[in-house]
C-alpha cells in the first residue's frame, strides 16, 4: 500500500507542470476566442510584408521548427532507444547526443524568442503569441531540470524522472500545435498559402510519433520471433509430428 501511494504521488506530481502547461495553453485559445468574438469588427489589420520582414519571418520559423519540431523530439526519440540498450558505451552515446540535441534546441528557440520580441509586434493579442511566450519558459526549466538529476538510487529519481519525461513530452506536443497555429496565423495576416509546409510539416510529425510508438513495441516484436517483418522459423516448424508420418505412410501403402 505505501509503495502504491508513493508510485500515486510520483504520478500526480509529474503530471503537474504539464498540466500547467496545458491549462495555460486552453486558457490563452478560450481568451483570444473571446476577444475575437467580441470585437469581430476589429479584425488585424493584414501585415504589410517588407523584404526585412519577410526574411524576419523565415528566420523565426525557421529557428522554431528547428527547435521544437525537430531537435527536441528526435532527441526524445534517442533517449528512447536506451530502454533496450545494455552496452555501458552505447548508454553513454546515445545520453550524450540526447544532451547535445536538446542544448542545441534550446539555444535555437532562445534565438527565435529575441528575434520575435525585438522585431515582431507584441501585443500577444493572438493564441500563438501566447502560447509561444509560456513555451519558451517552460523550454527554459527543462533544461535546468534535467541538470539537477539526482543520483540513481535516491528516492527523488522517480519524481525527477517523471517530471522531466512528462514535462518534456508536454512542451514537444504543445510546440508542435503552436507551429501550426503560427501557420495558420501567417496565412490569416498575409493571405499566402502554406498549405506545402502544412503538408511537408504533418509527413514530417507523422514519422516522428510512428517511431515513436515502435519503440515501445520493438522489443515485444523481438520477443515474438519477429524481426523487421519477418518471422522466424522455429525449431518445431520443421518436425512432423506422429500422426503426420502414419498419413503418409497410408498413403504410400
Amino acid at each position: 500500500m505505501v509503495a502504491f501511494g508513493k508510485r500515486r504521488n510520483f504520478a500526480m506530481l509529474a503530471s503537474f507542470l504539464v498540466l500547467v502547461l496545458l491549462t495555460l495553453s486552453v486558457d490563452a485559445s478560450k481568451k483570444s476566442s473571446k476577444s475575437t468574438q467580441s470585437h469581430w469588427t476589429n479584425q488585424p489589420k493584414p501585415l504589410k510584408l517588407t523584404p526585412q520582414l519577410s526574411f524576419q519571418i523565415k528566420v523565426h520559423a525557421f529557428l522554431l521548427w528547428a527547435s521544437i519540431g525537430f531537435l527536441m523530439p528526435v532527441g526524445v526519440l534517442v533517449i528512447r532507444m536506451s530502454n533496450n540498450v545494455r552496452c555501458g558505451k552505447s548508454l553513454r552515446i546515445l545520453f550524450y547526443s540526447h544532451l547535445i540535441l536538446q542544448i542545441v534546441a534550446v539555444i535555437l528557440a532562445t534565438a527565435g524568442a529575441v528575434l520575435s520580441i525585438k522585431n515582431f509586434e507584441n501585443s500577444f493579442n493572438n493564441t500563438h503569441q501566447r502560447i509561444g511566450l509560456t513555451l519558451y519558459g517552460f523550454i527554459w526549466l527543462q533544461p535546468l531540470i534535467g541538470f539537477l538529476r539526482p543520483n540513481r538510487g535516491v528516492q527523488l529519481r522517480s519524481i525527477w524522472y517523471s517530471v522531466h519525461w512528462i514535462l518534456g513530452t508536454g512542451i514537444c506536443i504543445v510546440g508542435i500545435s503552436n507551429i501550426y497555429i503560427g501557420l495558420h496565423t501567417y496565412h490569416e495576416r498575409t493571405t499566402r498559402s502554406v498549405k506545402l509546409w502544412t503538408l511537408l510539416f504533418t509527413v514530417e510529425v507523422s514519422i516522428i510519433a510512428f517511431i515513436y510508438l515502435l519503440q515501445d513495441r520493438w522489443s515485444y516484436m523481438i520477443k515474438q520471433g519477429v524481426t523487421l517483418g519477418d518471422e522466424q522459423i522455429r525449431p518445431t516448424d520443421h518436425i512432423t509430428s506422429p500422426s503426420s508420418k502414419q498419413r503418409e505412410l497410408a498413403d504410400m501403402s
